[in-house]
């Protein structure tokens, strides 16, 4: 990426806020029209944060949300489509074609990922592919950052993402829609509502496919394979006195894809997710509320790969269940001071193949919030959250969060919490053997059963580390989240938000050879390490100028590094060479460019435009992602300024919209313009997408 474009893109922050701010006196007679309109309309609501309904603007802590009106304006299918898109994400592939998302520089298994309110599963190596999530029947998309255990546990210990779906509205109504573009993808979904006295519907159907792509011409091998999936969700909502009300949610998806690991190698692997949920709300007084909640989810992923003559190769479970009762209890004691407390347990269970056993967690918890207006500009949130768990140590994990109102439209708030990432499954119970090089996996708690019967087979040469520090328990990875901002809005069509960030982990878990086998590999384990940390800043402004135009634009700044890789550089310790003939050469701390597979730099800008006399939308869309470093390319085993990185680049999207009488609705778009992609080192971005969408209303 050339530094022109990287300074353009900071240079249109930049200028839209200075410009923002130069216009807001000739904005003077628009305002007073404008906050007439927004006494009409209700607020923006978010839930995720403090899981009761707050104002957005707020709130003392790091928090945005997309709207529907975005979703459908930008013709997003799939949730990466969104999430891609907002200041601070990024989307990052895994190792099986799947996408998850990276927050404030923290990996995917960090950030805490609800639909409406409760958590999904099938993390087979940490990341949730958000691809599987379609957005045609999304409410809204709430983004809480940092810490956020102290309401929701383990995995929270980044962030939160909640995806908000529909409920029932007041009548019959229903949306068909479809979508086709490049690489033969077509999505088609049905909506339908009805809602009427006591008792409410909603129903959502979507079947999406396509036909992969390939960014390596090369070899007879699909960067993705071509799949098909289902989406089944609904709702029923019946309300049983003034007072009480029960809603009945449920959600069914599944996948199948043909899959081909080599020329001579072939396969399947399919997909199959449900969850559930039974919520009980009752209301006893104006002061007191309770809801009961009762959630189940199951995952199970197969795959299977069969030689050329047909022969099984190898083939692979993966059978999840989480069982999960929730009871929560909130009190008002005036209009502003609030509780919310609660307790439950989750019971998680495993199949899994080249697992040790069957394992299964339980673990009981209890949370207590208190959000309250100290005065008229202080406003605080303090909670906390006790986890016990049946295979590792319990948690506590608090959260102090503050805003003041300096002065009209200037706030000031900040955050401080304690996170944690539960071990999963794998680190625990894993029992992998590579049948053709040779290496050994294990699970923190299947080390002391199977080193000893591999030696029993002769297979042990030496144990490195000894078996005895395997009698304790795994810890969680731990982390402090700390977030300083203020929001500034001068004007109802004006706002301008900076936040500051650290988070330090602790306790990271990574692998370390425990013992050498005689065939010349090793066994591999997974032990506690110490700290790395992710700090920076992020600024967005939104700037509405007109009534039928918007703009928007965000920046991130981040510093992703290992704690003990800082010292070592610092000491000296770490070398290079320009290439492999020439001499090493040592190394000082400011070689050290930190965490792979982070950018220094990421922004996006956007403009949407309502085209009136059309009855028409066009929006603009822009994303950049400064240079990163995926692999140590000098064996020094760190990222530093003498590794090959990959180039920076920007994706830049448009989407055109038009109602047709009333009811009908065309929209047509080019997803990556200039057709970006880079097969060597990017395997999430296809290249340049047509599409077009038709949507009938009823």
């Amino acid at each position: 990426m050339k530094k022109s474009t990287v300074a353009l893109y900071f240079l249109s922050v930049l200028l839209l806020s200075f410009v923002s701010i130069e216009s807001i006196h000739a904005q003077e007679e628009d305002e007073e029209t404008e906050k007439t309109i927004l006494t009409e309309n209700l607020p923006e609501i978010i839930l995720s944060a403090t899981r009761t309904l707050r104002q957005l603007s707020s709130l003392p802590l790091p928090a945005q949300l997309i709207k529907q009106e975005e979703i459908k304006n930008i013709n997003a299918i799939r949730l990466t489509d969104l999430l891609s898109e907002q200041t601070g994400l990024i989307t990052v592939p895994d190792f099986g074609g799947g996408e998850g998302i990276q927050l404030q520089g923290l990996d995917s298994q960090y950030t805490l990922i609800l639909i409406d309110g409760v958590p999904l599963i099938g993390r087979s190596a940490g990341t949730l592919d958000l691809n599987r999530i379609s957005v045609g029947n999304i409410k809204q998309i709430e983004v809480v950052k940092g810490a956020s255990s102290s309401l929701y546990g383990s995995e929270a210990l980044g962030g939160v993402i909640n995806i908000i779906t529909e409920q029932p509205k007041s009548g019959f109504k229903g949306e068909v829609f479809h979508r086709s573009g490049t690489f033969n993808s077509n999505d088609t979904g049905l909506n339908l509502n009805y809602k009427k006295d006591k008792i409410g519907v909603n129903a959502f159907v979507n079947r999406y496919e396509t036909d992969g792509f390939d960014l390596n011409s090369s070899d007879p091998l699909n960067t993705v394979d071509a799949y098909t999936n289902y989406t089944l969700s609904g709702s029923f909502n019946y309300q049983l006195s003034d007072n009480t009300n029960i809603i009945l949610t449920g959600r069914y998806f599944t996948q199948d894809q043909d899959t081909r690991a080599t020329e001579s190698f072939s396969g399947e692997s399919s997909v199959n997710e449900w969850n559930s949920k039974f919520l009980m709300s009752h209301k006893f007084n104006s002061k007191w509320n309770s809801q009961l909640e009762l959630y189940g989810s199951r995952y199970k992923a197969t795959e299977f790969l069969d030689d050329s003559e047909g022969n099984l190769l190898s083939e692979s479970d993966f059978n999840q269940l989480l069982l999960r009762p929730e009871l929560r209890l909130t009190f008002n004691p005036s209009k502003t001071s609030g509780f919310i407390g609660g307790l439950g347990m989750n019971h998680e269970r495993l199949e899994r193949t080249d697992f040790s056993s069957e394992p299964n967690f339980n673990s009981p918890y209890i949370f207590l919030q208190w959000d309250t207006y100290l005065n008229e500009k202080l406003n605080m949130i303090l909670g906390a959250r006790f986890d016990a768990h049946s295979e590792y140590k319990s948690q506590f994990s608090p959260k102090l969060a503050l805003r003041y109102d300096l002065i009209d439209h200037v706030a000031v708030k900040g955050s401080v919490g304690y996170g944690f990432k539960a071990p999963d499954f794998r680190q625990l119970y894993f029992n992998f053997s590579n049948g053709v090089i040779g290496y050994t996996i294990l699970g923190y708690n299947a080390v002391n059963t199977v080193i000893p019967e591999l030696e029993a087979q002769g297979q042990i040469a030496n144990i490195l580390v000894p078996l005895s520090e395997f009698d304790g328990q795994l810890s969680p990875e731990n982390s402090i989240g700390i977030n300083l901002g203020i929001d500034v809005k001068p004007t109802s069509t004006l706002s301008m938000n900076l936040n500051l960030f650290r988070n330090t982990i602790d306790d990271l878990i990574d692998t370390r050879i425990i013992a050498n086998k005689n065939n010349g590999q090793n066994v591999f384990s997974y032990y506690n390490i110490n700290s790395v940390y992710t700090q920076g800043l992020e600024y967005g402004v939104s700037w509405k100028i007109i009534k039928s135009l918007r703009l928007s634009a965000g920046y991130q700044l981040l510093y992703a590094k290992d704690k003990d890789a800082e010292m070592a550089f610092e000491n000296g310790e770490v070398f290079a060479r320009e290439s492999p003939t020439s001499p090493a050469f040592q190394l000082d701390k400011s070689d050290y460019f930190g965490l792979f597979n982070r950018s220094r730099h990421t922004a996006n800008f956007k403009i949407f435009y309502q085209i009136s006399k059309w009855n028409a939308n066009a929006n603009i869309r822009a994303t950049y992602r400064s240079k990163f470093g995926l692999f140590d390319t000098n064996g020094n085993a760190y990222l530093d300024s003498y590794d090959d990185f990959v180039d920076g680049y920007s994706i830049w999207d448009i989407a055109f919209n038009k109602t047709i009488f009333k009811n009908y609705e065309l929209g047509i778009g080019v997803d990556n313009l200039f057709d970006f992609t880079d097969p060597q080192n990017i395997s999430n971005i296809a290249g340049r997408i047509i599409y077009g969408t038709f949507t009938l209303n009823f």
